[in-house]
Protein backbone atom coordinates (compact mmCIF):
# COMPACT_ATOMS: atom_id res chain seq x y z
CA UNK A 1 0.00 0.00 0.00
CA UNK A 2 1.43 3.04 -0.63
CA UNK A 3 1.82 6.29 1.27
CA UNK A 4 -1.28 7.52 -0.85
CA UNK A 5 -3.33 5.04 -0.95
CA UNK A 6 -3.04 5.09 3.41
CA UNK A 7 -6.11 6.01 5.24
CA UNK A 8 -5.48 9.35 6.38
CA UNK A 9 -5.72 9.45 10.41
CA UNK A 10 -6.39 12.84 11.19
CA UNK A 11 -8.77 15.46 10.55
CA UNK A 12 -9.95 16.05 6.77
CA UNK A 13 -8.44 18.58 4.82
CA UNK A 14 -10.92 21.36 5.15
CA UNK A 15 -11.27 20.97 9.51
CA UNK A 16 -7.03 21.59 9.44
CA UNK A 17 -6.12 24.87 10.65
CA UNK A 18 -4.24 26.63 7.59
CA UNK A 19 -0.77 26.87 7.88
CA UNK A 20 -0.57 30.24 7.07
CA UNK A 21 -2.32 30.90 9.97
CA UNK A 22 -0.75 28.69 12.26
CA UNK A 23 2.78 30.45 11.03
CA UNK A 24 0.94 33.92 11.65
CA UNK A 25 0.38 33.08 15.11
CA UNK A 26 4.35 31.83 15.55
CA UNK A 27 5.71 34.87 14.47
CA UNK A 28 3.45 37.04 16.54
CA UNK A 29 4.74 34.90 19.52
CA UNK A 30 8.27 35.56 18.92
CA UNK A 31 7.74 39.11 18.29
CA UNK A 32 6.05 39.73 21.44
CA UNK A 33 8.88 37.01 23.38
CA UNK A 34 11.30 39.33 21.76
CA UNK A 35 9.68 42.71 22.48
CA UNK A 36 9.14 41.57 26.03
CA UNK A 37 13.28 39.96 26.50
CA UNK A 38 14.37 43.86 24.81
CA UNK A 39 12.36 45.63 27.24
CA UNK A 40 13.12 43.27 30.03
CA UNK A 41 17.14 43.54 29.65
CA UNK A 42 17.24 47.32 28.82
CA UNK A 43 15.35 47.50 32.08
CA UNK A 44 12.44 49.59 30.28
CA UNK A 45 10.33 51.79 32.70
CA UNK A 46 6.89 50.65 33.31
CA UNK A 47 4.06 53.02 31.22
CA UNK A 48 0.59 52.52 31.64
CA UNK A 49 0.68 53.13 35.27
CA UNK A 50 -1.91 54.21 37.72
CA UNK A 51 -0.87 57.67 38.49
CA UNK A 52 0.33 58.07 42.26
CA UNK A 53 -2.07 60.56 43.00
CA UNK A 54 -2.70 62.28 46.69
CA UNK A 55 -3.75 59.95 49.24
CA UNK A 56 -7.22 60.76 51.11
CA UNK A 57 -7.44 58.21 53.31
CA UNK A 58 -5.62 55.51 54.81
CA UNK A 59 -5.64 52.38 57.01
CA UNK A 60 -3.46 49.79 57.98
CA UNK A 61 -5.47 46.57 57.96
CA UNK A 62 -4.05 42.80 58.42
CA UNK A 63 -5.59 40.04 56.38
CA UNK A 64 -6.24 36.48 57.17
CA UNK A 65 -7.09 33.73 54.82
CA UNK A 66 -7.54 30.45 54.18
CA UNK A 67 -7.82 28.10 51.21
CA UNK A 68 -11.47 27.60 51.59
CA UNK A 69 -12.29 31.25 50.77
CA UNK A 70 -12.48 32.16 54.86
CA UNK A 71 -11.14 35.65 55.42
CA UNK A 72 -10.59 37.92 58.52
CA UNK A 73 -9.60 41.56 58.42
CA UNK A 74 -8.65 42.90 61.74
CA UNK A 75 -8.06 46.82 62.26
CA UNK A 76 -4.55 47.97 63.84
CA UNK A 77 -6.05 47.47 67.07
CA UNK A 78 -7.24 44.16 66.70
CA UNK A 79 -10.62 44.67 66.46
CA UNK A 80 -12.21 42.43 63.69
CA UNK A 81 -13.94 44.81 60.66
CA UNK A 82 -14.92 41.99 58.40
CA UNK A 83 -15.44 38.29 59.14
CA UNK A 84 -15.89 36.46 55.25
CA UNK A 85 -17.19 32.56 55.71
CA UNK A 86 -15.95 30.65 52.72
CA UNK A 87 -19.06 31.32 50.74
CA UNK A 88 -18.19 34.87 50.87
CA UNK A 89 -14.66 35.99 51.42
CA UNK A 90 -12.84 33.98 48.69
CA UNK A 91 -11.02 37.45 46.73
CA UNK A 92 -9.91 38.69 50.56
CA UNK A 93 -8.43 35.58 50.81
CA UNK A 94 -7.55 35.58 47.44
CA UNK A 95 -5.20 38.50 47.92
CA UNK A 96 -3.54 37.60 51.51
CA UNK A 97 -2.47 34.96 49.79
CA UNK A 98 -0.97 36.81 46.48
CA UNK A 99 0.70 39.11 49.73
CA UNK A 100 1.75 36.11 51.30
CA UNK A 101 3.37 35.07 48.24
CA UNK A 102 5.01 37.73 47.92
CA UNK A 103 6.11 38.56 51.53
CA UNK A 104 7.60 34.63 51.48
CA UNK A 105 9.61 35.11 48.36
CA UNK A 106 12.07 37.86 50.20
CA UNK A 107 11.42 36.73 53.64
CA UNK A 108 9.30 39.43 54.93
CA UNK A 109 6.91 39.49 58.00
CA UNK A 110 4.13 37.90 57.31
CA UNK A 111 2.32 39.06 59.99
CA UNK A 112 2.89 42.70 59.09
CA UNK A 113 -0.09 45.28 58.15
CA UNK A 114 -1.23 46.19 54.56
CA UNK A 115 -2.18 49.92 53.60
CA UNK A 116 -5.75 50.01 52.18
CA UNK A 117 -5.43 53.98 50.54
CA UNK A 118 -8.40 55.85 49.16
CA UNK A 119 -6.50 57.89 46.37
CA UNK A 120 -7.51 61.44 44.46
CA UNK A 121 -9.96 60.43 41.79
CA UNK A 122 -11.82 57.92 43.79
CA UNK A 123 -9.49 55.40 43.66
CA UNK A 124 -8.86 53.16 45.79
CA UNK A 125 -5.92 50.09 46.07
CA UNK A 126 -3.50 48.14 48.63
CA UNK A 127 -0.19 48.47 49.19
CA UNK A 128 2.13 46.49 51.00
CA UNK A 129 5.17 48.60 52.11
CA UNK A 130 6.91 44.99 53.23
CA UNK A 131 7.28 43.91 49.41
CA UNK A 132 6.47 47.32 47.70
CA UNK A 133 3.51 45.46 45.86
CA UNK A 134 0.41 46.92 45.14
CA UNK A 135 -3.10 46.74 43.15
CA UNK A 136 -5.84 48.81 42.14
CA UNK A 137 -8.93 47.37 43.19
CA UNK A 138 -11.09 48.61 40.93
CA UNK A 139 -9.26 46.46 38.65
CA UNK A 140 -11.37 43.29 40.37
CA UNK A 141 -14.89 44.47 39.67
CA UNK A 142 -17.19 46.63 41.67
CA UNK A 143 -18.57 43.95 44.34
CA UNK A 144 -14.53 43.19 45.28
CA UNK A 145 -14.55 47.09 45.48
CA UNK A 146 -16.68 47.99 47.67
CA UNK A 147 -15.74 44.77 50.15
CA UNK A 148 -12.75 47.20 50.92
CA UNK A 149 -14.28 50.25 50.37
CA UNK A 150 -16.36 49.08 53.59
CA UNK A 151 -13.56 48.43 55.18
CA UNK A 152 -12.22 51.50 55.16
CA UNK A 153 -14.99 53.19 56.17
CA UNK A 154 -15.27 51.88 59.29
CA UNK A 155 -15.14 52.81 62.61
Amino acid sequence: MSHADSPRIHAKQDELVPRILIRAVLALLLIVLSLVTIATLTDRPLESTPPQTEIIAERAIFLSGDASGAARVLDAHGTVLADFPSDKGGFVAGIERVIARERGKIGADPAAPVLLRLRDGNRLSLYDPETNWSAELMGFGADNLRTFARLLSKP
